[in-house]
């Protein structure tokens, strides 16, 4: 595998693993809120949007690498 591929790969599973912070995260803050401890399911919605934030982040990063590395042909 090339280097850049490497990296693309590493970066999505960066992206994937924050995905999955995020998911659990969602559940506790669900079950929090069930139990009508909103201080402690807002943390963890709030942990949620930090996750997913940093998620989109990567996800920005790749575009922006595949824009600079596209051609087009038109």
């Amino acid at each position: 595998m090339s280097e850049r591929l490497d990296r693309v790969a590493a970066l999505y599973d960066e992206v994937a693993a924050e995905l999955e912070r995020a998911a659990a995260h969602a559940a506790v803050a669900a079950q929090h809120f069930r139990d009508e401890s909103v201080p402690r399911g807002s943390a963890h919605a709030w942990a949620v949007q930090g996750h997913l934030r940093e998620a989109q982040a990567r996800l920005d990063e790749q575009a922006r690498e595949h824009a600079r590395l596209s051609t087009t042909d038109v």
